[in-house]
């Protein structure tokens, strides 16, 4: 089994996303019941508050398994690192794991996430959503960062939808991962 596992949930997620975009299919059901499966951790600064507020809502109604690791108020005087390194180290330890984490640009957030081994974490503030296709589908990102102050709440969710729907694709892919892996 441990040998199909991998293999059915492409197939699974590379159908779902299929249906997605050629077919205009709620996929909101298969949604649920496959990100059942693996935690999604959450992270932000005052600056991402509102918006890791909003997006963990929405996860939470599609069953999806969330960990918030702050910050729990919004504070003004509080530091992006404090949340940001619990998250990075949460998903270098949880190999199917997933980190959403929050900024006012989100740059600072990535930078300090991908300072953590093992972490591919990746900028997102709007425009093209091919940007989050290809850092899955090509990077095979485990951390996304959004800029709170760039986005809204539409768009961020949108991002975030896709994000956890594309699959890796591997191939060359997984030979370019493996030489940056050589560096941590």
């Amino acid at each position: 089994m441990d040998f199909w596992k991998p293999r059915i949930s492409l197939l699974f997620r590379t159908g779902i996303t299929i249906l997605y975009y050629i077919r205009n299919v709620n996929v909101a059901p298969l949604f649920n019941v496959f990100y059942n499966g693996y935690m999604i951790y959450l992270g932000s600064d005052h600056a991402g508050f509102q918006l890791k507020e909003e997006i963990k809502k929405y996860l939470q109604e599609q069953g999806v398994q969330v960990q918030d690791m702050g910050a729990f108020e919004l504070n003004p005087e509080d530091d992006y690192p404090d949340f940001i390194i619990p998250v990075a180290q949460k998903v270098a330890g949880d190999k199917e794991g997933k980190g959403i984490i929050f900024g006012a640009t989100g740059q600072g957030e990535a930078i300090t996430a991908n300072k953590v081994k093992g972490i591919r974490a990746v900028l997102y503030y709007g425009g093209s959503l091919d940007i989050i296709k290809r850092s899955r589908s090509h990077n095979d990102a485990n951390i996304l960062s959004l800029g709170a102050r760039f986005l809204t709440k539409e768009e961020a969710l949108d991002a975030v939808k896709l994000w956890l729907e594309i699959p890796f694709e591997g191939g060359r892919h997984e030979r370019r991962l493996k030489k940056i892996e050589e560096l941590e």
